[in-house]
């Protein structure tokens, strides 16, 4: 790769001045102003500047950026802290992530949070470089450091209820799985979604389907992609189908509605996010609550207390869990908080792979 050079980093820098004052650039978006935008906000005074790099699909994906953007807006509006946010491009280098945490901590925002596993080399390096800015990364274990604060999920958790609730809902004992990347970490959304529907029903299929391979990572954000692969599903005999995709998931929606059948969103509650027109398709999603993370990553720095390493937000710790948007599970909630139950008590081991 190229070396980025101190010009790049200068006109960059610059870039984040100007959108400071209002301006635009390619990859940032230029929220500055502490608490909801309201100068007249009633959030305390902090001194706090916090910059957010989010993943492909950045905010408005409806998923998993919206969710770490929640927990940033939250933070404006109670903590009172100044924010920049940047965006990532489809097919970009490493280098062209580490200049953009770069540029955020050479701005003077710290802590900076880096949404997402594909900054993991970035936050590495460009952590060791600035040991006096704090960083933060989301479902990354790798990215190890004194400055380095590790916010993790058990993510197979919350899909074994999904997958549970998919089993007791299947008509055709036929269900699908949709993965946005084929990647260690969507192993785990559907490791626990398969072991959920087979607690149901040993014998029930489950069809899968991994939009593009790394280091292709735009099957995050190729709804197109999303919707032909459930479509195929539905084709085969699927009748739910659980999307961890990021913003394909729109796609895996409109496949549902077209088919007549049900969907599964992730990360936020997408009967409450999704598009309005396909919303009565999806039945609950499986809730991972970056929101609740960065937030509480937020407030912790702001009262001073930053900790270096691994937080496991599971079951346990309310950190994943299940949607009843829509009153489609109404039914079956109390099966599901049953296996809920035995998780965090440890009497069902839920696979990771």
């Amino acid at each position: 790769m190229r070396r980025v050079t101190t010009l790049v980093s200068a006109l960059l820098a610059g870039a984040l001045v100007l959108t400071a004052c209002g301006g635009n650039s390619d990859d940032t978006n230029t929220d500055t102003t502490p608490g909801t935008g309201d100068s007249s906000s009633s959030a305390p005074a902090s001194d706090l500047k916090v910059g957010l790099a989010y993943d492909i699909g950045g905010r408005g994906d409806q998923s998993f950026n919206d969710a770490a953007a929640a927990g940033l807006d939250k933070a404006k509006s109670e903590l009172g802290i100044e924010a920049k946010e940047a965006e990532a491009s489809n097919g970009e280098a490493d280098s062209a992530k580490e200049e953009r945490l770069r540029v955020l901590a050479t701005s003077g925002y710290n802590p900076v949070i880096a949404v997402g596993f594909a900054y993991s080399a970035a936050v590495a390096k460009v952590a060791k470089e600035m040991p006096d800015t704090q960083f933060a990364i989301i479902d990354d274990a790798a990215a190890v450091g004194d400055n380095i604060a590790n916010l993790l999920f058990a993510e197979e958790q919350g899909s074994f209820l999904v997958g549970a609730a998919a089993g007791l809902k299947t008509k055709t004992n036929n269900i699908g799985f949709v993965g946005g990347v084929d990647v260690p970490l969507i192993h785990k959304f559907e490791a626990g979604y398969e072991a959920g529907a087979k607690a149901v029903n040993k014998n029930i299929k489950i069809q899968v389907k991994y939009l593009t391979q790394p280091p292709d990572f735009s099957g995050f954000g190729d709804p197109a992609k999303g919707k032909t692969a459930a479509a195929g599903m539905f084709d085969a005999g699927a009748d739910i189908v659980y999307q961890a995709a990021g913003g394909s998931g729109g796609g895996v929606f409109e496949a549902a509605q077209a088919a007549g059948g049900k969907a599964i969103g992730v990360d936020s509650d997408q009967y409450k996010t999704a598009d309005p027109a396909v919303k009565d398709v999806i039945m609950t999603s499986m809730l991972k609550k970056v929101d609740v993370a960065v937030f509480d990553f937020i407030s912790s720095v702001n009262d001073g207390n930053f900790t270096a390493g691994s937080t496991i937000y599971d079951l346990a710790k309310d950190g994943v869990g299940y949607s009843t948007s829509g009153g489609q599970i109404d039914d079956i909630a109390a099966q599901l908080d049953d296996y809920k139950a035995k998780i965090i008590s440890g009497e069902i081991k839920v696979p990771t792979e």
